[in-house]
């Protein structure tokens, strides 16, 4: 399953893409997180249902310089993430 979340607040600047990179490791999960021109981070996760639920508590708890507002789920195509590593871009 591959999941896209969209993570809004104050999440720029503040390690969070960092802090998702580690979790995302430690779950096995491939992807990766990226900062949005609009101040978002976009976060597109690889992995099974558990971890990736796992993951979106992490990302609703962030680092702790960070301030999560909002946390938006989608599911996306499997084949949007074609390798087994977790990169921040």
């Amino acid at each position: 399953m591959t999941v896209r979340f969209l993570v809004a607040g104050e999440v720029q600047g503040v390690g969070y893409r960092y802090f998702v990179s580690r979790c995302a490791r430690e779950l096995n999960i491939a992807g990766w997180a990226k900062n949005l021109a609009d101040g978002r981070v976009e976060v597109v996760g690889r992995g099974g249902t558990a971890v990736l639920d796992q993951l979106e508590g992490e990302l609703r708890r962030g680092p702790p310089h960070a301030r999560v507002d909002c946390v938006i789920r989608t599911e996306v195509s499997d084949e949007v993430v074609q390798y087994n590593t977790f990169d921040i871009i």
